[in-house]
């Protein structure tokens, strides 16, 4: 089992497999020297699409060699963005990261219906592992980026995707908290309704190799001893691998806070497209981002 980033990184090293990212609107420090370092790891060749000027300016500020990638020129925005899922969609990449370029456009080229690399009849979603020094585990989140406020299929699929993504990781039976405000069932609370069902769906085996409870408020999901105080008898048993949340405004939060006030460090990734697509906040560190194009290495 992994338990850390570093050794999910040291699991991809050790497979050997290089593959070819491409990123749109790659001009800035952060997403350059995220990519130089997976480059120089042999992790990765890399293709980097925007202003070609702008890319040399800051390997110049940076002390990198451009010589190492392969530069597109384009010319804005949506521009990069759709070279760079075309340079996908054609075969001649493996995977495409979001670099400067605003998630919204990013995604329109991801999700175009002609030219871009949504599955058909998938829903998009997205799954992160973050590593927090005061868990004893690596946590995965679902959906922090996406989806604003899952209905039940969705819910479903997010499910799905973090367990498939928790068996790379060599968690064989996840244990899923469905996140609430309160563990107590109630008609305050939308999510609730989804959550029954979804449980029963777990336990005839619809939803497939994992534990699965809920409403749970973050501590009975996450610490042993809120749920001996409490008095609840859940099998998460504060020991989950993954939280669903009931929207976005509950988990961009969640996992923003733990990356801002609790040293967190994340590896996150788009599913429900043929190919790894990975979206991170601009402000995201070089870290993260190198981590998240270890992840998607992983799971290609």
């Amino acid at each position: 089992m992994i338990r850390t980033l570093e050794q999910m990184e040291q699991k991809v090293l050790a497979l050997k497999n290089k593959h070819r990212v491409v990123v749109a609107w790659a001009q800035d420090s952060n997403t350059i020297g995220a990519i130089n370092y997976a480059v120089k790891k042999g992790l990765i060749e890399a293709i980097l699409v925007g202003k070609k000027s702008e890319i040399k300016k800051t390997c110049k500020t940076e002390g990198i060699d451009e010589s190492k990638f392969i530069l597109v020129e384009a010319d804005n925005e949506k521009n990069a963005s759709s070279e760079a899922v075309r340079l996908v969609k054609n075969g001649d990449a493996d995977i495409v990261m979001k670099g400067l370029v605003g998630t919204e456009q990013f995604l329109k080229a991801v999700m175009d219906k002609e030219k871009g690399l949504m599955l058909p009849g998938a829903v998009l979603s997205y799954v992160c592992a973050l590593e927090i020094p005061a868990y004893h585990k690596l946590l995965f989140i679902t959906d922090p980026a996406v989806i604003p406020f899952p209905d039940l299929d969705q819910k479903i699929a997010m499910a799905d995707y973090a367990i498939e993504m928790a068996n790379r990781f060599g968690v064989d039976k996840p244990k899923i908290a469905l996140i609430s405000a309160t563990e107590k069932m109630g008609h305050h609370f939308e999510s609730s309704v989804d959550y029954s069902i979804m449980c029963k769906m777990a336990d005839r085996n619809q939803i497939a190799n994992c534990i699965m409870d809920g409403p749970l408020d973050i501590f009975l999901a996450c610490d042993k001893k809120s749920t001996e105080i409490k008095g609840v008898d859940t099998p998460v048993n504060g020991d989950a691998d993954i939280l669903l949340f009931p929207s976005l405004e509950s988990s961009n939060p969640f996992y923003k806070g733990l990356m801002l006030f609790a040293d967190g460090e994340l590896a996150g990734l788009i599913r429900g497209t043929e190919k790894p697509v990975i979206v991170m906040s601009r402000s995201e560190s070089e870290k993260s981002k190198y981590y998240c194009i270890a992840l998607s290495c992983l799971m290609a």
